[in-house]
């Protein structure tokens, strides 16, 4: 079980009073290029990622009108699964986890009365946790933090404006700073070019730089952006079909960066080594329930309809699809040699089933503590 955040109450009440009128100057957006076609699709805030500690998962559970968002853990020698959602903060509104190495951080989304997000850091596996402040709201996806090696942290607030903590304890202790706004990276001159429209996704280049991600409406723009010195530039992603790109995902891999993007109804992976980008082909889906990264430039996906499809790295960029999930699966988990665990949720039970010949088998299940009726 996970223990309670020391101090949690503590830090909500100091950070309602420094953001009460921070939340409510938010939301203006600026006019973007007219694209044609459909949106693009988005990326829900279920995934799963993996630390030198072992894979972390985060999945809703309850019902409709009780949601509730769980963290779970498993060693990377692998094992079992464990419930390791910090506690005495509400998690209604969707939880946001990042690397930080040596350390995982999560942040909580606004909902109910909290219009900003809490932060909390464990440097042991989930099994305590070390509150944080954000005195903002991170934005509803799955790519609102990122980490760097340096322990510089980024944050993506609702209104697209990317704020910066210098080191690891600065962002725990609330000591953020504007990097930039939407509107700014949206009036740069990579922003007018793409015809910017909204940031999703915020990591570090291989450089240490920081690096954005959003939605498009000129088509077949992917808009990709690294911050050098202050100044935002394009990455150079360009995708070979048309349509409005949205970027779904943006993760630091191994010597460059992975981006997950949508163009239409194509989903499609790509590499960069900083220099230059390598794009996947294409597979299609008429939404996505989830998606994530893996181990050596690997990602996963669970389309609305459809068979799980995965990737493997640049080296073997065609996306394979996995025999049908069982029901219920939120969240898929990469394993070791390939493998994976689908996550299936039905209320307060979680069932994990592995991948193994070809087939799924039921290896674990565990039942959450759920206050149904106390997310009002």
């Amino acid at each position: 079980m996970s223990r309670r955040l020391p101090g949690a109450a503590a830090v909500l009440a100091c950070a309602v009073l420094a953001c009460g009128g921070l939340v409510a100057g938010c939301g203006s957006h600026p006019a973007g290029v007219t694209g044609t076609g459909p949106p693009p699709l988005t990326a829900p805030l279920s995934t799963s990622l993996v630390t030198a500690q072992g894979t972390w998962a985060v999945a809703v559970m309850g019902g409709a009108d009780n949601r509730f968002w769980q963290l779970f853990f498993r060693p990377a020698t692998g094992g079992r699964w464990s419930l390791v959602t910090p506690q005495g903060v509400a998690d209604n509104g969707g939880l946001v986890a990042a690397d930080g190495g040596a350390y995982l951080v999560v942040g909580f989304r606004p909902s109910q009365n909290l219009a900003f997000s809490p932060l909390a850091t464990s440097t042991d596996t989930g099994g305590n946790w070390t509150p944080g402040l954000l005195d903002a709201g991170l934005a509803n996806t799955p790519g609102a933090i990122a980490v760097g090696s340096s322990g510089r942290t980024l944050a993506l607030l609702q209104d697209g404006t990317i704020e910066a903590a210098p080191t690891a304890g600065s962002a725990a202790a609330g000591r953020w700073a504007p990097l930039t706004t939407l509107k700014a990276l949206a009036a740069s001159p990579p922003g007018r070019a793409c015809g910017l429209e909204g940031v999703t996704a915020v990591s570090f280049g291989p450089d240490g730089n920081p690096m954005a991600a959003g939605s498009c409406a000129r088509p077949g723009a992917a808009g990709v952006f690294t911050d050098a010195g202050g100044t935002w530039r394009s990455a150079g992603l360009t995708l070979p079909a048309g349509g409005r790109v949205r970027v779904l995902g943006l993760a630091a891999i191994a010597g460059g960066t992975m981006a997950l993007l949508a163009a239409g109804t194509s989903l499609l992976a790509a590499w960069w080594d900083g220099t230059r980008w390598s794009v996947s082909g294409p597979v299609t889906a008429d939404g996505v329930r989830a998606l994530g990264f893996g181990p050596g430039g690997s990602a996963w996906l669970l389309p609305d309809s459809g068979r799980p499809e995965t990737i493997a790295g640049a080296a073997g960029s065609t996306w394979r699809p996995l025999p049908p999930g069982p029901a219920g699966t939120q969240v898929l988990a990469p394993g070791t040699g390939g493998s994976y665990d689908a996550l299936a949720v039905a209320g307060s039970r979680l069932t994990v089933w592995r991948l193994a010949r070809g087939a799924w088998a039921r290896v674990q299940q565990i039942t959450v503590p759920i206050q149904y009726g106390s997310s009002g």
